[in-house]
């Protein structure tokens, strides 16, 4: 019996899974749990669901929770429009269907029609749009649908006047690229080799991405294999055709670093069909700087804000969007680098923008912490360039006015000044003698791209400590400043952010009353072996390198559990992972949560819940239905408040 009051499941040790790594054994005893189709592996997280389920349901305030999460999320949602052809479409959410629909219009102005609803496709929502790509005369629609979660996508295709379905379907398709030759005939596409199956419960390595062309009204067997690069194996590949239609462009990349290559091929000698591998011409395959010579600098590196993205519009300007201390600034320039106008905007992100080359008219979407969605349309033709608000986002029972966004700078343990964003109601200075609703913290710490690739570096590899002592110092910043202490600190974090709170409750423990860690990475050791897992190592370096394998032995999640010192304990820790979630596999979580209760569970002073929830037909995050947002954020916020021992307000 474990001293929180309920027993851990007995689970099965093997002692003589050990593997040696440069030298080092390291002990392995819950490596079964790799496998994601044995019996054992699904009994050990039934077993787990058995004791986190109830436990949550169970929590005082789930159901006034879910009944204001409902509440909260029921406000409308609008993406941006964007123009294809000669018709307008966007996407809207009336406010609680699980999936957002995809409208058309023939004007702004007129009514518009649903084009496309996924809400459709499946009972349970569980069925999300996941890319889409028109025809460059906007007659053609090609879109891919997500199931349960799952990367894996399936190609579908449309007619846009009479929303006629198409028949032809792709599947296997994974990462893809969706670029359509000019002649309408048929689009580019990317799939991997696959093995017995491919429905997100897999975990096998995805390798040797391959760019096919699919000819409309074919079937996907006679599809033509148009590039590969068996000699790189982990190389991703993007394809897009020229705005001209004569060139098909390709930027092969390797993991997750801001580099890539290119190549280009002359679709012109092709006219009379696709019919093998296309004779790519190389114009950057390595990164020596030795092409800066050949470039003419438009607009001059800024020397603090970080240039994010720049699109062309209206043949001849430049929109640019930076990030100025983590705040969105938008310019607008012409093709000589002048800088034209600049777009007003509050403390905030722009998080949507449409607008082409072709086009005369731009929108964009700003949201910030206390603003759910502001849309701006900008027609370039009036010499003003003024940007106005085409719609506006309000929550009903939601005041914004009462609230406020600061930002502060706040030392790490090696003296970088971090930048934190903490949203809190006006006039609460300090939030452990006020009733003021908690406060929300955000920081932004090194190993993000807030100040370029420098920021981005300084937590990368062997530098990835600073990550984590970044977050650990901006708790102890809040608790200095009392705005609370310490037990009453909860962090959140997902994927890389799971990462991060796993490797900091190791690490300071006391620091923190509760952690929510949501599909996380912990194998540190192993997570360059499943699915898509190698392209991070450009983050996290190689455990298959003595020198990687020396800093992530040191913060892996999995591989530094202990019990802490001084008679402290684990904050209250809810894992959360999904059994079709094929980006971050779930056997992560499972392996953590088995050593944590292994090793602290049974501890006389871990009073504190150590608890997975095992989601079903869900995967990483990426279109999952709003139902099972709200149902998982009910279980959260619960949960945070049973561990804080907080009381609701109405």
């Amino acid at each position: 019996m474990a001293a929180t009051g309920f027993s851990y499941p007995n689970v099965r040790r093997d002692e003589s899974a050990i593997t040696d790594y440069h030298g080092t054994e390291i002990l392995d005893p819950y490596v079964w749990l790799e496998d994601p189709d044995s019996e054992e592996t699904k009994a050990f997280a039934e077993q787990q669901n058995a004791i986190t389920l109830p436990y949550l349901a169970d929590c005082e305030t789930r159901e006034n929770f879910k009944k204001r999460l409902t509440e909260l999320w029921d406000y409308p949602k609008y993406g941006c429009p964007f123009k294809r052809g000669s018709k307008y479409f966007y996407f809207y959410n009336s406010g609680l269907q699980n999936q957002s629909v995809m409208y058309v219009q023939d004007l702004l102005e007129s009514e518009a029609q649903v084009f496309l609803d996924p809400n459709k496709l499946s009972e349970d929502g569980t069925v999300a749009l996941s890319g889409r790509s028109f025809s460059e005369d906007g007659e053609l629609f090609a879109y891919s649908l997500s199931n349960k979660g799952s990367d894996w996508v399936t190609i579908k295709f449309m007619k846009v006047d009479g929303k006629v379905q198409l028949p032809d379907s792709l599947e296997n398709a994974k990462f893809t690229s969706m670029a359509w030759t000019h002649d309408n005939k048929g689009l580019f596409y990317n799939r991997y080799p696959t093995g017995s199956k491919a429905d997100g419960t897999e975990t096998d390595l995805n390798l040797n991405q391959k760019l096919y062309y699919h000819v409309l009204g074919t079937s996907q067997s006679e599809d033509v294999l148009c590039c590969e690069f068996p000699e790189h194996p982990k190389w991703s590949i993007g394809a897009e055709v020229s705005d001209c239609g004569r060139y098909m462009i390709l930027t092969p990349h390797e993991g997750c670093a801001p580099l890539n290559r290119l190549f280009y091929c002359d679709l012109e000698n092709h006219k009379e069909g696709i019919t093998g591998l296309l004779p790519f011409e190389k114009v950057v395959d390595n990164f020596d700087a030795e092409y800066e010579e050949h470039w003419t600098t438009l607009v001059e590196e800024d020397e603090k804000d970080v240039l994010e993205w720049v699109a062309c519009v209206k043949q001849n300007l430049l929109v640019l969007c930076y990030l100025h201390d983590v705040k969105s600034v938008l310019h607008l320039h012409n093709l000589t680098g002048e800088r034209l106008t600049s777009f007003p905007l509050d403390i905030g992100s722009v998080v949507g923008y449409s607008g082409r080359k072709k086009d005369s008219e731009i929108f964009y979407q700003f949201t910030s912490f206390l603003t759910p969605g502001v849309i701006y349309h900008c027609d370039l033709t009036q010499e003003n360039f003024q940007a106005k608000v085409f719609r506006e986002t309000n929550v009903t029972g939601f005041d914004s006015s009462q609230f406020q966004t600061v930002q502060v700078f706040y030392p790490s343990k090696d003296g970088t000044k971090i930048p934190m964003f903490i949203v809190h109601k006006k006039r609460v200075t300090n939030c452990v003698h006020e009733k003021s609703r908690g406060i929300i913290a955000v920081p932004n710490l090194r190993g993000g791209g807030e100040y370029g690739e420098t920021w981005h570096q300084a937590g990368c590899f062997g530098n990835k400590q600073n990550v984590f002592d970044d977050f650990q110092h901006a708790a102890i910043y809040l608790a200095q400043q009392k705005y609370t202490s310490p037990e009453k600190i909860t962090i959140c974090g997902g994927s890389n952010g799971g990462l991060l709170v796993g490797a900091c409750i190791n690490q300071r423990p006391d620091l923190f009353g509760c952690a929510v860690s949501q599909v996380p990475v912990m194998d540190m050791l192993k997570f360059h072996k499943f699915t898509i897992g190698h392209a991070w190592t450009t983050d996290f370096g190689s455990p298959d390198k003595k020198e990687d394998f020396e800093w992530l032995i040191k913060y892996s999640p999995l591989h530094n559990i202990t019990i802490p010192e001084n008679g402290k304990q684990y904050p209250s820790l809810l894992l959360l992972t999904a059994d079709h979630d094929d980006r971050v596999v779930p056997l992560h979580s499972l392996k953590y949560i088995a050593q944590l209760q292994h090793c602290v569970g049974s501890y006389e002073k871990q009073t504190n819940p150590l608890l997975i929830r095992v989601d079903t037909e869900a995967g990483h995050g990426f279109g999952k239905p709003t139902a099972k947002i709200i149902e998982e954020y009910s279980d959260i916020y619960a949960f945070i408040a049973r561990a804080l021992n907080l009381q609701w307000q109405d």
